[in-house]
């Protein structure tokens, strides 16, 4: 019988090895102290932060974890700064032995900020 969908981020993360776990619990304490007035909640399946809209979300996967900053535009205006992680068209790739950086967390987290706030007032 499949496993129930989780319906809390805590209820997640008590699902995922203890490795990814703690990579993941600092992403998530990342996120938290940039964007303070986002929202927690399990959509599709994974823990997302949503302020004005999806704002970025996280998972675990069998062989690494996912940021999903859920903004190309965004992802391609920091290349630069990506040009050594794996990336999808919105995501970011990496390994609990190797988490993002907590001011690359900080900046793209801000910048979705930016561009929710800019999307709304249209």
């Amino acid at each position: 019988m499949p496993e129930k969908e989780p319906t809390s981020v805590e209820e997640y993360l008590s699902r995922v090895p203890i490795e990814s776990r703690v990579a993941l619990e600092l992403l998530r304490e990342t996120i938290k102290s940039a964007a303070p007035m986002a929202e927690e909640a399990i959509s599709y399946r994974i823990p997302t932060f949503k302020y004005k809209g999806p704002l970025v979300a996280f998972a675990a996967f069998r062989n690494h974890l996912s940021f999903f900053v859920m903004s190309p535009a965004v992802m391609e205006a920091h290349s630069d700064e990506l040009a050594g992680y794996k990336t999808g068209e919105a995501t970011l790739h990496f390994t609990a032995d190797e988490p993002l950086p907590g001011k690359l967390v900080e900046k793209l987290v801000k910048a979705r900020i930016e561009e929710n706030e800019a999307r709304k007032q249209d």
